[in-house]
């Protein structure tokens, strides 16, 4: 199985299904769809199901607050269906702000409410062998199939969480199967708290966390003029900097007085100044940026730190024409082919 994937935020349905097709095509072992407020992830996903064949197909992620733990079984069950047993349900909660202002919940407890949710969405998934009965913290449940309850496509479909704290981290070692890193994560980031907390969450449940699999979103921008691609790697860096909610990623990475500075140019609605804080060495350390010889090379290099890269193409600041012609060169550098 190749160990590159690929994902795009910007853009609707249909662009976001071209992409997946084209990247199938192209050679990437899994194609992955994020949500916002301005796209589905299960929608994008049914359809990407239907327009691919081989790919692993991924939420990256979709929000495991404001659905219940039924509504979320039987979207991953469905859409399992759709792309024949090649989903990957890769879950995350979003920032306390965006759990309590987006949607609606409390935000107290993130990390155990993940860790509640998750088996309980197993049990769902084989409610054909009898009644899901829960009362937990988070969730009350109780279910009984009728007699046309027939076994879905998978009962073990792979779940994915996804968070950026050290208890959130944990979630993947103590309940799921993989894990999907922040762009904002450099190696640094990985190797001191990334794994370490894995390797913890994986010790509480008595798991082996060698078989929690690390796959990295990262942001990617290719022009045949490196510095061109540099600065468009560096927009899309500031945009996800602003928030202060990411103000340890950056300090562990050695980046926080940078992050200060976006954060001011941000409160200031300077985007030229956010990007223009975006040091060189923040650069190399969280995307992959350059001509396309480069951006192979840095991609290869990066397959040998995590179980999985996923390709990110920058969009902040772009055209729509440029945004077309990143990705469309993206699909054709960035491929494992071409590695």
């Amino acid at each position: 199985m190749a160990t590159r994937g690929f994902t795009m935020l910007r853009g609707d349905v249909s662009s976001a299904v071209a992409a997946a097709a084209g990247a199938e095509q192209a050679g990437f072992g899994s194609t992955w769809s994020p949500e916002f407020y301005t796209r589905s992830a299960v929608v994008t996903l049914a359809a990407v199901g239907q327009a691919t064949s081989a790919c692993r197909v991924g939420s990256s992620i979709a929000y495991a607050t404001g659905r219940s733990p039924l509504i979320l079984a039987t979207d991953a069950r469905s859409l399992d269906e759709v792309c024949g047993g090649r989903l990957v349900l890769g879950l995350g909660t979003g920032t306390r702000r965006m759990m309590r202002d987006w949607h609606g919940v409390d935000p107290d407890g993130p990390a155990a409410r993940l860790e509640e949710l998750i088996p309980l969405l197993r049990r769902l998934w084989r409610l054909h062998e009898g009644p899901v009965r829960h009362t937990g913290r988070f969730y009350r449940l109780d279910i009984t199939p009728t007699a046309e309850t027939g076994p879905p496509v998978r009962a073990d479909i792979p779940v994915f969480t996804a968070g950026v704290n050290r208890r959130m981290i944990e979630v993947a070692g103590r309940v799921a199967d993989g894990f999907l890193g922040h762009p904002l994560f450099g190696a640094a980031y990985y190797d001191e708290i990334v794994r370490p907390a894995i390797d913890a969450g994986a010790a509480h449940s008595a798991r082996d966390p060698a078989r929690i699999e690390i796959a990295a979103v990262v942001i990617c921008a290719v022009a045949e003029e490196e510095e061109q691609a540099r600065r468009e790697a560096a927009s899309q860096l500031a945009f996800y900097a602003a928030p202060k909610s990411y103000a340890p990623v950056l300090d562990v990475c050695g980046f926080g007085a940078a992050g200060q500075s976006i954060r001011a140019a941000f409160g200031a609605g300077d985007f030229e100044a956010m990007r223009a804080a975006v040091p060189a060495a923040m650069i190399d350390a969280m995307a992959v940026a350059g001509t396309p010889a480069q951006v192979g090379a840095r991609l290869v290099a990066l397959e040998r730190a995590v179980d999985h890269v996923i390709v990110y193409p920058a969009s902040f600041g772009l055209s729509d024409d440029r945004y077309r012609e990143l990705v469309a060169d993206l699909l054709r550098y960035a491929a494992p082919a071409v590695a």
